[in-house]
């Protein structure tokens, strides 16, 4: 008797101490914290180690060089996207650019980031117009920008002039380029 209760206890010390594994939800993040009273948009931490990866995109400027854009998403983000075919309100999106290297290898021509940040954009889904007045805020985001030799200065003024530009032809995707993010496709 005193061993079956042993054994009880035990499994019961082993099983308190398992908790399950819930993924993340888009309505279990707040993006909105990380933006003040007056609409002010800091550059979140942590992206690389919280954030969800959605994709990269490797452009080649006119003059031959390449840079390496990788975005991620706030935790819950693309399994909302996939859902309901578009980002929640307060979704964080987070490009970060890198200068690039590359070599020939056996795969031919590689390419990758080195670890250099170039910029941060950072975007925050605005489905209730929040900021009317407030120039970095328009079109459905809140538009943000971050560069290396100040990465905690956000240095965009207006939306308009320092952003939406490289972003009209993703006017129709909610100005976000989404081809380049395979994980918002449904499986």
């Amino acid at each position: 008797m005193a061993g079956r209760i042993s054994v009880v206890i035990l499994a019961l010390v082993v099983l308190a101490g398992f908790q399950p594994v819930s993924s993340q939800r888009a309505n279990s993040f707040n993006g909105y914290d990380l933006v003040d009273k007056t609409g002010n948009i800091r550059k979140p931490a942590d992206v690389r180690d919280l954030y969800q990866f959605l994709g990269t995109y490797t452009p080649t400027g006119s003059n031959g060089e390449t840079e390496m854009h990788v975005t991620y998403a706030s935790p819950g983000a693309a399994q909302y996207y996939r859902k309901n075919g578009k980002f929640a309100d307060g979704t964080v999106l987070v490009k970060e650019t890198f200068t690039t290297d590359h070599a020939q290898m056996t795969t031919g021509d590689a390419r990758w980031a080195t670890n250099k940040t170039i910029v941060w954009f950072v975007k925050i889904k605005d489905a209730k117009n929040r900021f009317p007045n407030n120039k970095l805020w328009g079109d459905g985001w809140g538009w943000a920008l971050f560069k290396a030799d100040a990465p905690d200065k956000q240095v965009a003024t207006d939306y308009k002039k320092d952003c939406l530009g490289c972003h009209i032809p993703a006017q129709s995707t909610d100005w976000t380029y989404i081809q380049g993010f395979p994980v918002l496709k449904s499986k």
